[in-house]
């Protein structure tokens, strides 16, 4: 009984404008069968009348209806605008009165719901612009109409088109005069690496094949041996740059963007684009809601999936950075300089980082200050292991501008405090 009695209660909640006109048809047919009274007759049969001219109205209004969503991009980055264009058309001969538009998303100020009417065979259209302010992936869609009669008694909803995924990139900061200790690299023993860029490194030729530029030809042996034959490239003698980014779950802190992981993400985003632009072959690797490993590469298609890593990246790993480091330390050799971006105040990862400098791996460390997005505890031990370790670190802060935290003058050295 009593979820006879909730059900019945959901049901007029729902439907209160249909529940209110029944009522008031009940209790006008009862007058008018208790009075004779001609107005209450008529009343009553008004009020009858509208219950199914108000459904065919509403189920008319959304019949020849079409509509089409379009977006700018798929990818933007953090600052950018996702643009949306909505257009909604009418091949009816009958208008369209009281249609509600919406555009359901989880992006952070999207708002693309509206109320419109079209004319017969009518259209409207409009353009949605979206400041982008999170990164991640979103969805939007599918876009819903609903249609509704003059008295609100009945609504019918219909959803076009197909959900849109949108990623949104982190945005990476200028460096303009960032530095790591460089790897070592014999002197005339260079290593040497073959590649499909050119450098000024040209190693041999080959005979040409489709798809070949021709300012790579090699004119003297085309003509010696009477067929087109390329030019072939080695990279230059540069080391590997590995960033790794921690996003264990326990050592993160602040909240949305003013958080350690927002700043990790931003950190990581800006070494990588700044080593990209050197022409340096940059690997990324963090362990969030799964092991993320993208070996090192110098293109701008490498570079575009580290920042889908990044926008993708959440810190609620359960894999402690020193953890990290030594599971992946076969990575690192001689010709590797390692960029490590974490807000842990462990110092077991240091002693993980003095082993691999052992070795002969170039070390670098990007501190993002915990207590100062508030966390209980500092990195104050660390620092201090750190700078008596000879490791290169920065330190960044909540509010500081990261261009200038990752300069060589925010190096810091054994005297400077947390």
């Amino acid at each position: 009984m009593l979820r006879n009695a909730r059900r019945l209660y959901r049901f007029i909640k729902r439907n209160f404008s249909l529940t209110a006109i029944t009522a008031f048809f009940v209790v006008s047919l009862v007058f008018a069968l208790a009075s004779g009274f001609w107005v209450f007759f008529r009343f009553s049969y008004i009020l009858l009348a509208a219950i199914p001219i108000s459904y065919v109205w509403a189920r008319l209004n959304l019949k020849g209806i079409d509509v089409d969503v379009n977006w700018r991009a798929d990818r933007v980055q953090v600052g950018q605008i996702a643009e949306e264009e909505i257009e909604v058309r009418n091949f009816s001969p009958l208008p369209k009165i009281w249609l509600e538009v919406d555009d359901p998303s989880d992006l952070p100020g999207h708002n693309s719901s509206r109320a419109i009417s079209l004319s017969a065979n009518g259209r409207s259209k409009w353009r949605a612009s979206i400041p982008c302010r999170r990164r991640g992936l979103y969805t939007v869609g599918p876009l819903k109409i609903t249609s509704g009669d003059p008295f609100g008694l009945f609504h019918f909803s219909r959803s076009y088109g197909r959900v849109h995924r949108l990623l949104v990139y982190p945005l990476p900061v200028d460096l303009t005069n960032f530095w790591v200790p460089p790897a070592n690299l014999p002197g005339e023993g260079r290593f040497r690496r073959r590649t499909h860029y050119v450098t000024p490194n040209a190693s041999g030729v080959r005979e040409y094949v489709p798809g070949d530029s021709f300012n790579r030809i090699h004119w003297p042996s085309t003509a010696r041996l009477n067929r087109l034959m390329v030019k072939t490239f080695e990279l230059d003698p540069s080391s590997d740059i590995w960033i790794m980014l921690d996003l264990e779950g326990k050592v993160q802190a602040g909240v949305e963007e003013e958080s350690t992981e927002e700043y990790g993400v931003s950190v990581a985003a800006s070494i990588v684009r700044y080593f990209i632009g050197a022409n340096r072959a940059v690997g990324y690797m963090s362990y969030g809601e799964r092991l993320d490993i993208l070996e090192p590469e110098r293109s701008q298609e490498h570079y575009d999936q580290i920042l889908e890593s990044l926008a993708l990246a959440k810190g609620k790993g359960d894999a402690l950075l020193y953890q990290l480091i030594a599971a992946e330390e076969r990575r690192f050799g001689r010709h590797t300089t390692l960029v490590v971006i974490t807000s842990s105040t462990d110092e077991s990862w240091v002693l993980t980082l003095q082993s691999l400098l052992q070795r002969g791996v170039r070390v670098a460390v990007v501190l993002v200050e915990p207590s100062s997005f508030g966390a209980s505890t500092n990195s104050l031990l660390v620092v201090s292991q750190l700078a008596a370790a000879d490791i290169t670190t920065y330190l960044v802060r909540k509010g500081d501008n990261i261009g200038s935290a990752l300069s060589p003058a925010s190096q810091i050295s054994d005297s400077t405090t947390v």
